[in-house]
């Protein structure tokens, strides 16, 4: 049996990644970028939903703050690794809603995707974050499924582009090449923001937001001087 499927090694580990997170991002310094695009939606409140390559997935909630901007959720996979992920998460402060990004050429996660969507657009309307990672469950990296446009199209909610870098930090060998944070590092955090064109295709809004998600990601980067593995 896999170790993430039993449920009190999977409660443990998410606690233990939980209290690090918290750790790491107190004693990080953070470099804020483009802040003010963010600003401006949490000001103005109303449904918003925030990217993120899933790579970063250990570090973005650093930089969503609760107190101030729209109560925010995650869409997590369905998998056995997500429900790890969904408890950590939602120890500090992000519930999660559960299903994976929605993929055409896989009928399981697509039924999950469906659902998940359904409950994004509720939480939406309710004036909430919905944060996705596009590429995610498994992949390819970086490469934006059509789950992200579909929901920014039905919602009309804004879209804000996170990229978000710490270092030092644990870069894993996974698919992802999943980031961990380091404590008493330099952390970047850099926004971009997008509002879904009228009559656009929905396959192309995906190519043209994922470009600009690697770029603010890839400008996190840059300021921390962080170095991604190939």
């Amino acid at each position: 049996m896999r170790p993430l499927r039993n449920p009190v090694i999977q409660a443990t580990l998410a606690w233990t990644l939980a209290q690090w997170m918290r750790f790491c991002f107190a004693t990080i310094r953070w470099t804020h970028e483009n802040e003010a695009v963010a600003e401006t939606i949490w000001d103005r409140g109303g449904g918003v939903l925030v990217a993120f390559w899933h790579s970063r997935i250990a570090v973005a909630p650093v930089a969503w703050p609760l107190a101030r901007a729209q109560p925010a959720r995650a869409l997590i996979s369905l998998s056995p690794d997500g429900q790890f992920i969904a408890r950590a998460v939602a120890r500090i402060g992000f519930p999660a809603i559960r299903g994976s990004s929605a993929n055409k050429d896989k009928a399981d996660r697509a039924k999950g995707g469906s659902q998940a969507l359904r409950d994004g657009l509720r939480h939406l309307k309710s004036g909430g974050c919905v944060a996705v990672t596009p590429d995610g469950p498994r992949g390819p990296a970086r490469r934006m499924a059509e789950g992200v446009p579909m929901m920014a199209k039905a919602s009309r909610a804004p879209l804000l582009l996170l990229g978000v870098s710490c270092n030092p930090a644990i870069q894993l060998g996974s698919w992802d090449r999943g980031l961990i944070p380091l404590p008493f590092g330099k952390g970047a955090i850099v926004w971009d923001s997008v509002q879904y064109p009228q009559g656009a295709d929905v396959a192309d809004v995906a190519v043209d937001w994922a470009e600009r998600l690697t770029a603010v990601e890839a400008r996190a980067d840059a300021l921390t001087g962080l170095e991604p593995r190939p």
